[in-house]
């Protein structure tokens, strides 16, 4: 088994980004192009403990079907667990940590092992290299919808 971690902040409250996180279709507003996310079964208006959802991965022509589950849903954080997709095991801990009222530490770990079929162990292997990118883009794009917008006058 493997372990990924990524850290970073984002200058919006806890709440706004926890609710953000919680909301399961918004994984498609954070994935970075040219990965196209198509949510296959109904997401989660509010994702609570025990709800699943599918979605579909295109990597350009290659779809990968993933199946999740959620689990320790809380205010500060959950866990997507992957029932069926391209890992042999895949876990995703999200946590959301406050750092004063308008600033929020967001933490990731994926635990992830690879499937034994030659053609699984080739994609999980490259998904996995990607990670980081992955999570790089994530940053960028929660801080861009979440972030509050600075005051112009204090800016000049």
């Amino acid at each position: 088994m493997n372990a990924f971690e990524h850290v970073f902040a984002v200058d919006a409250p806890v709440e706004a980004v926890a609710a953000f996180h919680h909301q399961a279709g918004n994984v498609a507003a954070i994935t970075p192009p040219p990965i196209v996310v198509r949510v296959d079964s109904p997401a989660p208006d509010r994702m609570r403990s025990g709800d699943e959802m599918a979605f579909t991965m295109w990597l350009g022509p290659l779809p990968l079907r993933w199946h999740v589950r959620f689990d320790e849903v809380s205010p500060t954080g959950f866990v997507d667990r992957q029932l069926a997709g391209p890992f042999a095991f895949w876990r995703h801990t999200h946590r959301f940590v406050a750092e004063g009222a308008r600033r929020t530490r967001v933490e990731d770990r994926v635990e992830a092992g690879l499937r034994p079929e030659w053609p699984w162990r080739l994609i999980g292997g490259a998904m996995w290299l990607g990670l980081p990118l992955l999570f790089k883009y994530r940053a960028w794009r929660t801080r861009r919808l979440l972030a509050r917008p600075r005051n112009k006058e204090a800016a000049t």
